[in-house]
């Protein structure tokens, strides 16, 4: 794919995070694979997950192509961004055609990030995963290789204020060995795929240079007073009702 605006997108985004004094903590890089076709499937929490998940690819120097909502791509600003950078826009009410997209994205040499949550997770932990990167991976005949971000939350996610421009915060991208997958029992192997992002997401909170101890931003069984996983769903379901309500009234 011919990629004009992606490069200096990359480096306009380096300057910025160095002006902010951002500081990154990454481990795991090199299993993103220098040549050929994966699927990245990333952890969720945060408005802004793709902006620092592609920054695990830069080592390998590789491009992630992200599936994200279909919104970002009709917005008049983002919508030709996105595009030029050959994301992949994801209709909820098709979503298989968006998993194909990506599967063939993948089989053409491309790198797909995907997060399998779908939303993002108000208790900071992994919640329930969907298939499709299991079925895209397998589709597609790459490798699926999980990962984990986490200090993203810190600027901009659900229910709280923005702090955009974080100056001085740490994020974590940790990515682990890649799964094989092969399509016989998508389940049992989105179990795996799983309990391979639970294990990556105790490493980075574990290394993680802020305590987790009465955070906001971290998951109660560690100490932080985010959302219990029981606790999120309900606050999911009620937006869910909520966004539904206001789609009928603008009906």
């Amino acid at each position: 794919m011919r990629d004009v605006t992606y490069p200096p997108i990359i480096v306009t985004a380096k300057t910025l995070f160095r002006v902010l004094g951002m500081k990154f903590q990454m481990s795991g890089v090199e299993h993103i694979p220098r040549e050929g076709g994966a699927i990245l499937a990333s952890n969720h929490i945060s408005y802004v997950d793709f902006i620092f998940n592609g920054l695990a690819a830069q080592p390998a120097g590789r491009l992630v192509r992200f599936m994200a909502k279909k919104e970002a791509f009709d917005h008049r600003i983002s919508g030709p961004i996105m595009r030029s950078m050959h994301h992949i826009p994801v209709d909820r009410e098709h979503g298989e055609a968006s998993l194909r997209a990506a599967a063939e994205y993948a089989r053409s040499g491309e790198i797909v990030g995907i997060f399998p949550e779908a939303t993002i997770s108000r208790s900071m932990e992994i919640k329930e995963i969907k298939t499709g990167a299991v079925r895209a991976a397998a589709e597609a005949g790459v490798p699926l290789i999980p990962m984990v971000v986490w200090g993203t939350q810190l600027l901009k996610t659900k229910d709280h204020e923005a702090d955009l421009w974080g100056r001085g915060k740490t994020i974590a991208l940790h990515v682990g060995e890649p799964i094989p997958v092969t399509g016989d029992d998508p389940v049992a192997e989105t179990e795996r795929l799983r309990e391979a992002l639970v294990a990556l997401l105790d490493k980075a909170i574990r290394e993680y240079p802020v305590s987790p101890e009465g955070q906001w931003w971290a998951p109660a069984r560690y100490g932080g007073t985010a959302p219990t996983p029981e606790q999120a769903r309900r606050l999911d379901e009620e937006e869910k009702v909520a966004r539904a309500a206001r789609r009928a009234q603008r009906g």
